[in-house]
């Protein structure tokens, strides 16, 4: 073999050795670059633009040290195939390697939703609320609470809405728009402050009540006390059959001026929850500006609502059934039992006690 050929040889050789050297040492960085920058698993929130590219995102990703390199990550998005990757706002951290990363803006996984769906719900009082939007929100109950308490906000509403009025600033009422913020789902904002999301549950109860505005109006009736009727409704009707027969209790037995006498009224007066177990006797007699089995509440509807109130207590409040029932009682299963006379409401008594369906009082 000649010189010539020998120089050619060890050149090629070489390069080959210089190439081969080279791609291992590439290969070698390409796999490093795809792992995980660090080993914090703090949550870094990240902004990937609408219509951004590979070389964008990376470029974001750079910034917040959540990728080694960005020419690497941008040859992976080639090599893979990458091209339909989200926009949006995602919580990712520094041990995610790239293809987890990928994955996440692909699929749309980890992203930061800035609104959720809440459901308010029939029957539900001012404290369930207010755990709902803590549970749902960045507000605290005390955020709830509070608001509920601010004069000049409370003012502000019965200047906006034609239903609000200063009853509902009443020293005896518990909550002041206790029944006021209509039940039902609602696309919220996370970071929403309290005042915003009643106003969407107000402006809600303002469209279910509009149509019946001149009805209303018509019957001299207070909304105050339309509500108030509705929250009881609310609260003793199981299923819309009894709504109109309960509702015509209620009137019936203040226009004899009768108490009420409904014991979901006295829950309310002692802040607690029906379910929780049944009442005491001292409850039962105790005088509270929301208890209609007490004392001095002959003819008196409640201070105010106990609960919000959905459209078909509301309109079954408005357009009561038509009868002469003076009582009814519920066993515990929640049906009720009508009744025009008291010997005719002992009778359905009796009958709940022998069949074990009555509600024992405590001493």
């Amino acid at each position: 073999m000649s010189k010539k050929k020998k120089i050619i040889i060890i050149v090629v050789a070489v390069v080959v050795a210089v190439i081969i050297s080279a791609i291992i040492g590439f290969t070698s960085f390409y796999i490093k670059s795809m792992e995980a920058t660090g080993t914090s698993d703090e949550t870094i929130i990240v902004s990937i633009p609408q219509g951004s590219t590979s070389s964008e995102i990376g470029t974001i990703l750079k910034e917040n040290n959540l990728i080694k390199n960005e020419f690497t990550f941008k040859l992976y998005t080639k090599l893979n195939d990458v091209s339909d990757m989200r926009a949006g706002q995602y919580q990712l951290n520094r041990t995610m390697s790239v293809s987890e990363i990928v994955e996440c803006l692909q699929q749309g996984k980890n992203i930061v939703k800035d609104t959720v769906d809440v459901t308010f719900l029939e029957g539900k009082n001012m404290r369930w609320i207010a755990k709902k939007i803590a549970n749902n929100t960045e507000n605290s109950e005390d955020d709830v609470f509070n608001l509920l308490k601010d004069e000049n906000y409370l003012d502000s509403l019965i200047n906006e809405y034609w239903f609000i009025t200063d009853e509902i600033k009443n020293e005896n009422i518990y909550y002041s728009l206790e029944g006021y913020l209509f039940p039902d789902t609602y696309n919220i904002k996370i970071k929403a402050s309290v005042q915003d999301i009643f106003k969407i549950m107000l402006d809600q109860m303002e469209q279910k009540l509009e149509p019946y505005k001149e009805e209303i109006e018509s019957k001299g009736i207070s909304v105050h006390k339309l509500l108030t009727t509705a929250s009881i409704v609310e609260m003793e009707a199981a299923n819309d059959e009894d709504r109109g027969s309960v509702a015509s209790v209620i009137y019936n037995r203040l226009s004899n001026n009768m108490a009420i006498g409904s014991d979901v009224t006295t829950y309310y007066a002692i802040k607690v929850e029906p379910s929780e177990r049944d009442l005491y006797k001292s409850e039962l007699n105790s005088e509270n500006a929301y208890n209609t089995r007490g004392p001095n509440m002959e003819g008196k509807l409640p201070v105010g609502p106990i609960c919000s109130v959905g459209e078909a207590s509301i309109k079954a409040s408005l357009y009561p059934d038509e009868t002469d029932y003076l009582y009814f009682v519920a066993d515990k299963n929640g049906k009720l039992y009508f009744a025009k006379t008291s010997q005719e409401h002992n009778n359905n008594i009796a009958k709940l006690q022998s069949e074990g369906l009555w509600y024992s009082y405590e001493n």
